[in-house]
């Protein structure tokens, strides 16, 4: 009895992992470089989470960051599902679609273990959270967030992602900045909690910039497809 193999496919590899030396580089390079120009939605997103978490970086505020940073991705998904169904008629249409909607559902399980990775290095630390502030704010602005991308997105996609764009940019500025301001960071061991997915470093600081590379992936991979064809391409 002949039995046959079938090539499964691999899920998208994500953002690259980082040695130290390449993960040092990358900091620099965010340091020396400018922060985008942000709109008024993505400073009317900032402004709430300076408020209740302070300006300045911190595990608590970077957890938040990343609770907030999935809802993106969730929405386009959405959109991505609505629109192969619109599009099942047109194959090479529907079949760039669903890529997108792969990369989608990738780039939310990165930001996934960015929150995990926060939540864990929250509790090492001590950190005592309250509802109000650490489940209620966050779900809040959240809920905001998903549904102004998935309007955006449905009017004007390169809206949508311009407003990521942004998010993510001054996401991976929050990072590399918190960083240089704590040099302790070099000395502390990464926990490695979720090594086996995500990867281990060398040190906490090492592993704060593999998620700030990888926040500069994402506003990148926006950027590009602000120039890419739209889901909802009229019928011709």
């Amino acid at each position: 009895m002949t039995t046959t193999t079938i090539d499964r496919p691999e899920a998208p590899a994500g953002p690259p992992k980082l040695d130290s030396h390449q993960l040092r580089i990358a900091q620099q390079q965010t340091l020396a470089s400018p922060r985008m120009r942000y709109g008024l939605l993505a400073k009317m997103m900032f402004l709430p989470v300076d408020l209740f978490y302070g300006k300045q970086g911190s595990y608590t505020k970077f957890a938040m960051l990343e609770i907030i940073a999935r809802v993106p991705y969730q929405a386009w998904e959405r959109m991505g599902y609505w629109a192969v169904h619109r599009h099942h008629g047109r194959s090479a249409l529907a079949r760039r679609v669903m890529d997108r909607i792969v990369e989608a559902r990738s780039d939310q399980d990165n930001e996934q273990f960015h929150l995990l990775i926060m939540q864990d290095l929250v509790q090492r630390d001590g950190h005592r959270q309250n509802w109000l502030l650490h489940k209620a704010a966050p779900w809040l602005i959240a809920f905001f967030y998903y549904h102004v991308s998935w309007l955006m997105f449905l009017v004007k996609p390169e809206w949508s992602y311009r407003l990521n764009a942004e998010f993510e940019d001054h996401a991976e500025h929050e990072y590399m900045n918190f960083v240089a301001q704590h040099p302790e960071l070099e000395f502390q061991p990464d926990p490695g909690t979720y090594a086996a997915e995500y990867g281990r470093y060398a040190s906490v600081a090492d592993l704060l910039r593999q998620i700030g590379h990888d926040e500069r992936v994402h506003k990148l991979d926006s950027l590009v497809n602000l120039s890419a064809p739209r889901f909802h391409q009229p019928r011709p």
